[in-house]
């Protein structure tokens, strides 16, 4: 469900890697700005094998949604093992099992924006100046992948679009069976205006289990747009869209902790680069009751999954980063 930013030599073409934690992004249409609430983070995972270089490290890009000032709502597998100045917060335990608060916690290698029109050759694309891996004669412009963080953290840093925050995944998060608990949040360094999103009560959408019907779900992102050859390139992306969405099965496993939503072509769903972003439930369009999780298709069609954060422990979890932040 997150994207990595192998290469943004052109950003209408992103090389995807899948992973137990990736997930997919979405169609749609454009927010036009409805949910100026809902940003895109852009975050370093020291831990990550490399496919181009020898060393680890890659970076990633997901989306999520503020509930205050300077509390984010993402995925689990969005905030677990982000670097801290560029260093690991993991360890070889907490890497396979994770049952406390150092499970990848406090990261400071994650950024965010707001920013909503982000389509090449914008005016305000945030991500011009990103350093590329590679220059126009195809040749390393970095040797190691310490050169690569500290040009790309400068960026980020010196960029007015993006905002330096702290990662929080949520403590009983595992990234070998993210599906379980995979809510995660951080927390910026600088306030952002409102409006925010709420929070469900607890079971929220238990009213909706063992029914089909015309209710529709919102979803919001900042995925690609289209997947092609199995998943491996995405095309569009990092521009804030929306979709409604048809919620196919509340009770399927694991745990009961997920929705089943389509993704019909037709009507937009959610892809890669969506993972963290927002389910709205259509009868208020502020209210978060689950974050995108995973797809089951390549080609961001057929069922997507949300992950229900109306769970008590997902919420207390909020609850705890948001006493944190005051």
């Amino acid at each position: 469900m997150r994207t990595r930013l192998a290469a943004l030599a052109a950003l209408l073409t992103l090389a995807l890697v899948a992973s137990p934690t990736a997930a997919v992004t979405r169609g749609g249409v454009d927010d036009a700005g409805e949910h100026p609430q809902v940003g895109q983070l852009l975050f370093y995972v020291p831990d990550a094998p490399n496919g181009l270089y020898p060393d680890n490290g890659g970076w990633f890009t997901c989306s999520g949604t503020l509930i205050s000032s300077t509390v984010v709502v993402t995925a689990g597998h969005c905030a677990f093992a982000i670097g801290l100045d560029g260093e690991s917060t993991t360890t070889e335990d907490n890497r396979t099992t994770a049952d406390n608060w150092e499970n990848g916690t406090g990261g400071n290698d994650v950024w965010m924006t707001f920013n909503e029109d982000l389509g090449p050759g914008a005016d305000d694309d945030h991500w011009d100046g990103w350093p590329l891996s590679f220059d126009e004669d195809g040749d390393l412009v970095y040797a190691t992948e310490a050169e690569r963080y500290a040009a790309r953290a400068a960026w980020a840093n010196s960029n007015d679009f993006w905002v330096r925050a702290t990662s929080y995944p949520h403590p009983e998060y595992n990234d070998n069976a993210f599906y379980i608990h995979d809510a995660g949040s951080i927390i910026l360094d600088e306030a952002q205006p409102g409006p925010y999103a709420t929070l469900p009560t607890a079971g929220y959408l238990n009213k909706y289990a063992g029914r089909r019907n015309n209710h529709t779900f919102e979803v919001v992102g900042y995925g690609l747009n289209a997947s092609l050859k199995g998943g491996k390139i995405g095309i569009g992306g990092d521009e804030r869209m929306k979709a409604d969405v048809r919620l196919l099965n509340l009770t399927s496993n694991p745990k009961n902790t997920y929705m089943q939503l389509s993704n019909n072509p037709s009507t937009g769903g959610t892809c890669f680069g969506d993972s963290g972003g927002p389910t709205f439930d259509n009868t208020n369009s502020l209210l978060l009751v689950a974050v995108t999780s995973f797809g089951l298709s390549p080609n961001c069609t057929g069922i997507g999954g949300a992950y229900r954060i109306d769970q008590p422990d997902d919420l207390e979890f909020l609850a705890d980063v948001l006493a944190l932040a005051d």
